[in-house]
């Protein structure tokens, strides 16, 4: 059965304001003991228990909404607008077959044995930024979060180190549209977009004329691949490479620090740096909803959902679930059979996925061993989004 009471809209409308946002997971519990299938005030269907969100993101019989959808939400003239032109032309938003052959350009490039081989490069890195802190006091998403996921993924694209901090904001106000789609969020999304667009089409060209050994020289040189798609996959593996990994070590860091007991843990006990880094994906996810258009009947607990509606999987609920998770309110970095959703499922798995632990794996322990006594300086300040979560700042003493 769908359910739709005063009680969910209501739960659902303050996950929209930022005191909602703050701690969404007292409200995502509550969601979850009403029913496995809701119906949202939008119409949307939301599903937050871990089996169905798992089983959402693998079905291929859901897919993402065509492009041509969003004449019906007010955006006929969708391709005019630079930052719902970059979203929908790219692999995110892809199905099969396009979806396939996009991928199967790229995959190549994050395979596990690749990306191992990058250890040494991001320890040396960390080590770096870690010199950095050595002040007392800091901002870690400005000095730590964001330059080492940042710089890590500008290397392998090859984008040039003085060019990299402008995209910190760039892709924070493009991927605004991830959370909704209205005139106001276009007016920041888009001059965002269209300024990534043109600095990466201007430095494919320079690719074009002097290749490089990265990936952007890569791609360019790849027969078949427009114009459009090198720059629009450029901007995805770039903004993924950095947004959400940004996010992943900020909200781990603030965890940790919140839970002392466990980052004592991770500073004692080298080999819980991969445990740890999939119980905190776990805990406080970067990336909390994805949603898909249903193309044919698909069962969702227990609910047989008809073609054309729209469904919602709250990730950071089924992370949350305590019958797949016991003891799921607690933080426990040795957790057994951890299975997080935080990387989604199916064929739009997170490409990066790789990349984002070894940099968290190889980030975090240093981190908490350089620094002891690391402590928060005083409240970091959270993002206004629920889609992508994190922290635009996390004051800490060193």
């Amino acid at each position: 059965m769908i359910v739709q009471t005063d009680e969910v809209l209501t739960l659902l409308a303050e996950l929209t304001t930022m005191v909602g946002r703050e701690d969404p997971y007292p409200r995502f519990d509550r969601l979850r003991r009403i029913g496995p299938v809701l119906r949202a005030d939008d119409g949307a269907l939301v599903v937050t228990h871990h089996a169905d969100c798992a089983a959402m993101v693998r079905d291929p019989r859901l897919g993402h909404m065509p492009p041509e959808m969003l004449a019906f939400l007010g955006f006929p003239d969708w391709e005019e607008h630079p930052a719902l032109r970059m979203l929908f032309t790219s692999m995110l938003t892809a199905d099969p077959p396009r979806h396939t052959r996009l991928r199967r350009l790229v995959s190549s490039t994050f395979t596990a044995r690749r990306v191992a081989a990058l250890r040494p490069a991001i320890g040396a890195m960390v080590d770096d930024l870690l010199d950095g802190l050595a002040s007392g006091k800091a901002d870690l998403v400005d000095a730590f979060a964001f330059p080492l996921p940042v710089n890590v993924i500008g290397e392998l694209l090859g984008v040039p180190v003085a060019d990299r901090a402008q995209f910190k904001t760039l892709v924070r106000d493009w991927t605004r549209i991830l959370e909704v789609v209205d005139g106001d969020v276009l007016r920041t999304a888009d001059p965002a977009a269209a300024t990534i667009m043109r600095y990466l089409s201007e430095l494919a060209d320079e690719r074009r004329r002097a290749p490089g050994d990265d990936l952007l020289s890569a791609l360019v040189a790849v027969d078949g691949l427009t114009d459009d798609e090198v720059v629009t996959m450029a901007a995805l593996l770039f903004a993924a490479g950095f947004e959400t990994t940004t996010n992943l070590l900020a909200n781990s860091v603030v965890a940790l620090l919140r839970h002392p007991s466990q980052l004592a843990r991770l500073r004692d006990e080298p080999e819980l740096a991969e445990p740890a880094v999939e119980e905190l994906l776990r805990w406080d996810s970067p990336v909390q909803i994805v949603s898909r258009l249903v193309n044919e009947p698909v069962e969702l607990g227990g609910v047989t959902i008809p073609g054309g509606e729209r469904v919602v999987a709250y990730l950071g609920a089924g992370n949350h679930d305590p019958l797949r998770f016991p003891d799921a309110s607690s933080l426990v970095l040795d957790r057994a059979d951890n299975a997080p959703l935080s990387f989604g499922g199916g064929i739009h798995y997170c490409l990066g996925a790789p990349l984002a632990r070894l940099e968290a794996q190889v980030a975090l322990p240093a981190l908490v061993r350089r620094f002891p006594d690391l402590a928060l300086d005083c409240d970091p300040v959270r993002r206004d989004s629920l889609s992508i979560r994190g922290y635009l700042a996390v004051p800490v003493t060193t």
